[in-house]
């Protein structure tokens, strides 16, 4: 329960008891809520009380702390305390909002699509270095501080220098919220993008973050499994230049262990990716050599440890491969370059 402080009135929320107060200053709200999610364990507590009370209120980070001396009405305290009791249980903050931000844009979400990951930047960084749009010191320059989110006015700078090229195939497999094909229609403007997921709900987010972004028609959505709705599309079975993947790698004897925001709220089928994480990737692999062009890419995220054998499903001689790690060290990407056309 949250920490009572005097005021002439308070809301409780039915369900676990939270608490905020409505005649007391947005300062002391937000220590409050954020004093109420430390206690629940959540290690972001501060932050994440912060940024649902910017967005109860319509306001921005510093425009918060400018109004500090005012209080909630008692619309924005009941909705207030609905988030923070929601954040409480662990939903995740994304959910709360219905928002993201990924390659410096922001990205509409719900419970149907996974939250984008910033450590899935780098597949769509490296399918733009792949392509030869951009070159790694361009991309730091875009993003500011190295590995970082790329900033948004970074978008319009990279609209206009890469404007002009030949226009692109590029496929997203499993597209979810749409993040990752619509970073790339919008920093490689010549480029057509086609998206699958086997669900319709997520196809709905993809096809409203896709039109919010401006790549609406760029960007073409197809419901089915992995790469077959697109076999039968006139041009692509042999022409594509470049196919990128985010798709579930978690062994399913792992899910349980994930955090509670991810394992209780996230779609399973986003995550679970069978006996080793590699069930989908699996299948993927030699239905990729049939789209790609000779000299194509597939680019795969990968879990921290299944680089090998990642790598492995790509062989020699049909295949070029490389691993690539984040940050951390951790393997995060494996890239193949197809060299020639299985038999």
């Amino acid at each position: 329960m949250l920490l009572l402080l005097p005021t002439r009135r308070n809301v409780c929320n039915k369900t676990d008891g939270a608490r905020v107060n409505v005649a007391v200053k947005l300062r002391d709200v937000l220590a409050q809520a954020g004093g109420y999610l430390k206690e629940k364990g959540i290690e972001s507590s501060f932050l994440d009380a912060e940024v649902l009370l910017t967005h109860v209120l319509g306001l921005n980070r510093a425009g918060l702390y400018r109004e500090a001396e005012r209080t909630l009405t008692g619309t924005q305290e009941k909705v207030f305390s609905e988030l923070i009791s929601r954040r409480g249980r662990r939903e995740p903050v994304a959910y709360l909002t219905g928002s993201k931000e990924f390659m410096g844009l922001m990205f509409h979400v719900d419970r149907s699509v996974l939250i984008p990951r910033p450590e899935t930047e780098l597949l769509v960084e490296k399918a733009l270095v792949t392509k030869g749009r951009f070159s790694v010191t361009l991309l730091q320059e875009e993003k500011g501080q190295g590995e970082g989110s790329v900033v948004s006015d970074g978008v319009e700078k990279a609209s206009g220098l890469l404007a002009g090229e030949d226009r692109l195939l590029i496929v997203d497999v499993g597209t979810g919220s749409g993040a990752i094909a619509v970073s790339l229609a919008v920093f490689l403007p010549s480029a057509k993008i086609y998206a699958t997921d086997c669900s319709p709900a997520a196809l709905a987010v993809a096809r409203r973050n896709a039109v919010a972004c401006g790549v609406g028609e760029r960007v073409m959505l197809y419901e089915g499994d992995l790469l077959e709705p697109l076999m039968s599309c006139p041009g692509l079975p042999g022409g594509v230049d470049l196919i990128a993947a985010n798709l579930p790698y978690i062994p399913s004897g792992d899910l349980p262990a994930l955090p509670p925001e991810v394992y209780l709220f996230e779609p399973r089928a986003a995550l679970d990716g069978g006996a080793d994480g590699l069930a989908q990737m699996r299948r993927l692999v030699p239905a990729a050599a049939g789209l790609l062009k000779p000299g194509g890419w597939l680019l795969m995220e990968i879990g921290a440890d299944q680089g090998e054998t990642a790598a492995a499903l790509m062989p020699e001689p049909v295949w070029e491969v490389q691993v690539h790690k984040d940050l951390a060290g951790r393997d995060r990407l494996v890239v193949g370059r197809l060299k020639e056309k299985p038999l």
